[in-house]
């Protein structure tokens, strides 16, 4: 049993030879390569070979040759005897593959072993006769393996035989069946494709159907366009030709406007029969009348260049006339009163001086009895409660007259159409934006708005919001535009002037220019005022029977919204607002009118106003305010007209008529109080009111 391991041993120590490792590869005859091309190698014995001898047999040792040698000398004969030629088949047969890596396996171990465990001793020159018997085994097994193996691959190669034979007759079957199930799949096809293209026919045949009727439909709407195309043509054909012929109307309108302007411009240019008066300066009118020309020529290059004018340069053209027309009249009038000025010079100025003498001598006159009847009142039969006879008629006349006014274009206010409406909102915004545009700024924006306003009270066209309108597009729009106007002023005076104190003075010079050229806007500016601030006339008004405390309250000038009346200060700040607004007017004149007559509403008026005032009994709170604001803003203008007279009065608020004010004044309301007595004392003191601050000097509207 010993000895049989120790040559399984042997077998496993050949299989870890060069020889046992050799790898058989199916593909070496394709390749032209030897199956033993690896084996060329002298194969050796190990130098441990002698002691696995000694164990196998005690036969004496051979000394006449050495291991090495004689496995040299034996090597190739086994070589040669163990080559066979092999056939692919044979080659590749797995039962040899599988014997030849069994070997291997074991001749591995055999290897192994004895590696592992002794290490490699000196070699050995001399083949002991155990060694030739163990040689004499290894080629005896050697042979029996080749044997074996050869037998295996024979069996292996008639099983592959009878294998590749079944396998190719069921390749051959299943060629067969895939051609015909390959000719059954083209026939399918083949018919799915004759279905799939008749039906692709019919589907064809139906669209072709549907696309003529969209055709036909489309034609139909095609040529409806065209007739709708054609006729829109035509339509802006004629509105072209439409705009061509105004166009051309236009032009020949400019033309003969630029013709006109400066047959005109040529009039403002000074005579010799005029130029010897130094009074009348003409460089004024020549520039404007050159800056009129200009803006024509503007208008006129614009619709020389192939284009026609507008209806906006037509109108600029128009309004240039209109000015150059009235700058004309202007200065003919100007020339016809230097003429009789010239001529009368010496009868004027005497009756002038005479009528001087005599309108000083009554309205000092006229001062004294009013100081002197105050004074006396004031002593002995105390101040009235309410103003006289005349006021009050006065006063009564005007309400009525705003109320006929208002009545007068009723029709337009209460219009239901839509056309009425369009124009009466028009009107309205014509009449009430260059009144809201004043601004205390300069003279030039001043004009515009007074221009404006005067082209429409005189029927002419302006321009408001991008629209042409004019008093003239309805029988009552020049009382409706009247009312609206003056009820602006007032207001303004109620807002404006009420939180800006300067802009009292350009709205009142507006106003009073109006006023000179439309007296009855005046009269309607006066109504609006007494009816929004009683004190303005001076009225107060008492409480008659059967009135309400609310309405009694509205009367006073309170505004009462949903039962709730406004408070003292709102009050009070909207009262001032209206006296400074009523004070300027009386003396502010409107410097463009060139008219030399009488201012309509003047300091005369102020002056009634104050001794009116004087002669009533003073009210809490109230009378103080709009003394103040009174003569802070008219002060001056009244002391440079009354001079003398002016300051008695002033000593007679101060000593009778202020002692009544503060006795009716409580303690929360002396603020009023307070600003009237020290301007009352500073002004008396030093002799001098000085002019507000915001006074429109000439200056002003120079620039």
């Amino acid at each position: 049993m010993h000895s049989e391991n120790l040559r399984w041993e042997t077998l496993g120590a050949l299989k870890n030879s060069p020889k046992g490792k050799l790898k058989y590869s199916p593909d070496w005859l394709e390749k032209g390569e030897d199956i033993l091309a690896g084996c060329v190698e002298v194969s050796s014995l190990s130098p441990l070979s002698g002691q696995i001898l000694k164990r196998l047999s005690p036969r004496p040792r051979l000394n006449t040759c050495s291991l090495t040698s004689c496995v040299r000398d034996t090597s190739p004969g086994l070589s040669e005897e163990g080559s066979f030629p092999v056939s692919p088949r044979q080659i590749s047969s797995p039962v040899s593959i599988r014997a030849e890596e069994d070997e291997q396996k074991k001749a591995e171990e055999i290897k192994e072993a004895p590696a592992a465990s002794v290490s490699s001793p000196p070699a050995m020159s001399i083949l002991s006769p155990r060694a030739t018997q163990m040689a004499g085994c290894i080629l005896m097994c050697e042979h029996k393996h080749k044997a074996k193996a050869k037998a295996e691959l024979s069996l292996r190669l008639e099983q592959q035989e009878r294998l590749v034979a079944t396998v190719s007759s069921c390749e051959s079957e299943q060629l067969k069946r895939f051609e015909e199930l390959m000719e059954l799949k083209q026939r399918q096809e083949y018919q799915s494709m004759r279905d799939m293209m008749e039906k692709e026919t019919q589907e064809s045949l139906g669209r072709q159907e549907k696309m003529r009727e969209e055709h036909r439909h489309r034609m139909k709407i095609l040529n409806l366009r065209l007739r709708e195309a054609e006729q829109q043509r035509l339509r802006e054909a004629e509105l072209e030709r439409q705009r061509q012929v105004e166009g051309r109307e236009r032009h020949r309108a400019i033309n003969a406007i630029q013709e006109e302007v400066l047959q005109l411009n040529q009039l403002l240019q000074p005579r010799p029969s005029t130029q010897t008066d130094s009074a009348l300066d003409h460089t004024p009118y020549i520039t404007r009348g050159n800056q009129l020309c200009s803006q024509v020529s503007e208008v006129v290059p614009a619709s020389a260049d192939g284009q026609y004018p507008s209806v906006e340069d037509l109108n600029v053209a128009e309004r240039a006339l209109q000015e150059m027309r009235s700058l004309v009249r202007n200065l003919q009038d100007e020339v016809t009163q230097a003429v009789e000025r010239k001529r009368k010079e010496q009868e004027e100025e005497e009756e002038e001086k005479k009528r001087h003498e005599e309108l000083k001598a009554q309205q000092e006159e006229q001062q004294k009895n009013a100081a002197r009847s105050a004074k006396e009142k004031a002593r002995k039969q105390g101040l009235q409660t309410g103003a006289d006879d005349s006021t009050l008629k006065w006063y009564n006349a005007l309400q009525d007259s705003a109320a006929r006014c208002a009545q007068a274009f009723d029709e337009l206010s209460t219009a239901k159409d839509t056309q009425t409406k369009k124009l009466k909102m028009e009107l309205q915004k014509a009449a009430t934006t260059p009144v809201s545009q004043i601004a205390n700024i300069s003279g030039a924006p001043l004009k515009e708005a007074f221009e404006k306003i005067d082209k429409l009270l005189s029927g002419r066209p302006v321009t408001s919001a991008g629209k042409t309108v004019s008093t003239s597009q309805h029988p009552q729009g020049l009382e409706f535009v009247s009312y609206k106007l003056a009820e602006k002023f007032v207001k303004q005076g109620e807002e404006e002037v009420a939180s800006n104190h300067s802009a009292a003075f350009p709205i009142a010079a507006v106003a009073s220019g109006i006023w000179e050229l439309h007296p009855a806007i005046g009269d309607l500016i006066l109504a609006h005022l007494h009816k929004k601030c009683p004190y303005a006339v001076p009225h107060y008004p008492p409480m008659e029977r059967g009135t309400s405390v609310e309405d009694y309250q509205k009367i006073l000038g309170y505004r009462v919204d949903d039962s709730k009346v406004e408070g003292q200060d709102s009050f009070l700040k909207r009262m001032s607002g209206m006296i400074r607004l009523y004070a300027a007017i009386i003396q502010m004149r409107w410097p463009y009118t060139g008219k030399q007559g009488p201012h309509p509403h003047g300091l005369n008026q102020g002056w009634r106003w104050l001794a009116q005032i004087l002669n009533m009994e003073p009210l809490a709170d109230i009378t103080a305010t709009i003394l103040f604001d009174f003569l802070e803003v008219c002060g001056n203008a009244l002391m440079r007209q009354y001079r003398g007279q002016f300051w008695k009065l002033i000593l007679l608020i101060i000593e009778e008529y202020f002692p009544r004010i503060e006795a009716v004044t409580s303690t929360g309301q002396m603020g009023s109080v307070t600003r009237l007595k020290q301007f009352l004392e500073t002004s008396l003191r030093t002799k001098q009111i000085p002019a507000h601050r915001s006074e429109l000097g000439s200056a002003f509207f120079k620039s």
